[in-house]
């Protein structure tokens, strides 16, 4: 008997990005989907699909994501940001890992639409050295655990602002909970880049990088 699947998709308060995510996932074979939105825009919603559970939650996307956890049963975990687009190779990975990989955490590999800069590749170089060299996934790149795993970890730091997933990343570090590639592509939108600029994103994202990655290890060290 195959391991069951939830996903579950935080948005935050006014992103609607969810709506062009939820149809893709129809394909992945879920026996749950938990949308977790803010409780502003929960009572907004409607029609959503009979394996779609709409989790009211206060905002915070670690709180969010451990809502989705707790409204689920499944003994699988997929974290998907509302803003992810997936297709057939993304879903082959997933369900390859899920079969070969229950003592693990699964990331997969960060592409970028082209709805940004032209030099989005070297941020999927970037991401992809910070992953498998480094072992340090983050959550955009759909964080794929068995519950048992998830809770083990002790699921999300809701005390944190923000960074939660690089906490848990730490966290299963400390635990020698292995972190591996699915090897299957997971695609985001580069639309901020194209907003505030390449480089001025780019920068803060490896200065907030290096800021946490010193935070968590010493939280996490012996």
């Amino acid at each position: 008997m195959s391991p069951s699947l939830a996903i579950v998709v935080p948005a935050g308060p006014g992103d609607e990005a969810w709506r062009g995510l939820l149809p893709q996932l129809d394909a992945a074979g879920a026996q749950e989907i938990a949308l977790v939105l803010t409780q502003s825009d929960a009572g907004d919603v409607e029609n959503l699909s009979s394996n779609i559970t709409l989790v009211p939650s206060l905002p915070g996307r670690a709180r969010q994501l451990n809502a989705g956890a707790a409204a689920t049963c499944a003994d699988w975990l997929w974290f998907l940001h509302a803003d992810s687009h997936i297709g057939a190779t993304t879903i082959a990975g997933l369900h390859r890992f899920v079969r070969a990989n229950a003592d693990a955490i699964g990331y997969f590999d960060l592409r970028f639409l082209d709805d940004g800069p032209s030099l989005m590749w070297l941020n999927t170089l970037g991401a992809r050295l910070r992953s498998r060299w480094l072992g340090l996934p983050f959550g955009d790149q759909g964080f794929l655990m068995s519950r048992r795993i998830f809770d083990a970890i002790g699921g999300f730091d809701e005390h944190l602002a923000g960074s939660e997933d690089h906490a848990l990343v730490w966290m299963a570090r400390s635990l020698d909970v292995p972190l591996r590639p699915t090897s299957a592509p997971l695609h985001t939108s580069a639309r901020k880049y194209a907003r505030y600029g390449w480089w001025s994103i780019t920068r803060e994202h490896l200065r907030l990088t290096l800021m946490q990655a010193r935070t968590f290890s010493r939280q996490v060290s012996p």
